[in-house]
């Protein structure tokens, strides 16, 4: 009895020693005083061709040995991603390696895309809706090792759900995130970032419809994101959206601060064909009545 004791009490004191450093990893306030220069890339979704010469295109030097990759930065800068790293692309588990490979030598950060999260709770047997396009990213890791499956799952279960970075004038979140919501660890901060302002509606083509947060932001902080496909990065107000459906046969965009500058690579096929047509940024610049 005394023996199991012992073993109950190790087991709970690595539960929290597990959950202490889930909370210091997911804290969006845990890198405020880095100051950059940071090179934020959209959402990537599998394409790893496209990433590796967005890379090239900003002077990182990428090396390849089998399935590992060895990334070298320009001098000071540091890489960061607004989530969504796997779901319809062609090479999510390349993509995985090549992000945990930076995150661990301590020059790439991430924070958590809505599909990201779903590819956790699959892979942990949740009740996640399986898509074609997360269909895609299950067959490519079924041909992994399940110990780099569970490597896959804690990675991204660790994930942030929003950075603020530059003393508070880079935030970095999937979806944006309104100024009231930055530095929070809420669940509604949380599910914000993830997901961004959903009315609870379906559109035409199934998909969830979203209140354009950023016509009406007007924090101080520059608010970094994706999640919704746009035709080519969009500033509107202080926040700038990254997603410019690389999956889709668009293109793979990264934001270069503080300069403020875009970069933009074309995807090299139609990985995923879209639901519906990528709207003009014109269209996303207005607020609905």
């Amino acid at each position: 009895m005394a023996e199991q004791g012992t073993k109950t009490g190790k087991a709970a004191k690595r539960r929290a020693a597990l959950r202490r450093r889930l909370v210091e990893v997911r804290d969006p306030l845990a890198l405020r005083s880095r100051r950059g220069p940071f090179d934020i890339v959209g959402d990537v979704h599998g394409c790893l061709d496209e990433l590796l010469a967005l890379l090239e295109a900003m002077g990182y030097g990428v090396e390849r040995a089998g399935e590992e990759f060895t990334v070298t930065p320009p001098q000071g800068r540091t890489l960061a991603f607004v989530g969504d790293l796997v779901d319809r692309g062609p090479a999510a588990p390349e993509v995985l390696r090549l992000l945990m490979g930076m995150a661990r030598a301590r020059t790439a950060l991430c924070v958590a895309g809505n599909r990201d999260m779903e590819l956790v709770r699959v892979l942990r047997g949740g009740g996640a809706q399986v898509t074609r396009g997360m269909a895609r990213t299950l067959d490519q890791l079924a041909a992994e090792p399940e110990s780099f499956r569970d490597v896959v799952c804690d990675f991204l279960h660790e994930l942030p759900s929003h950075l603020l970075l530059d003393e508070g004038r880079l935030v970095i979140a999937h979806a944006g995130l309104k100024e009231a919501l930055q530095g929070s660890s809420s669940a509604v901060a949380r599910a914000f970032a993830l997901h961004g302002d959903l009315t609870g509606e379906k559109d035409a083509a199934g998909l969830p419809v979203r209140r354009i947060w950023a016509a009406e932001y007007r924090g101080k902080a520059l608010v970094v994101h994706g999640h919704t496909p746009v035709r080519e990065p969009m500033w509107l107000n202080n926040t700038v959206n990254l997603d410019t459906g690389c999956a889709y046969g668009g293109h793979l965009s990264a934001l270069r601060y503080p300069e403020r500058e875009t970069l933009s690579i074309p995807a090299k096929a139609i990985y995923y064909p879209p639901r519906r047509a990528f709207a003009p940024n014109s269209a996303l610049r207005r607020v609905p009545k």
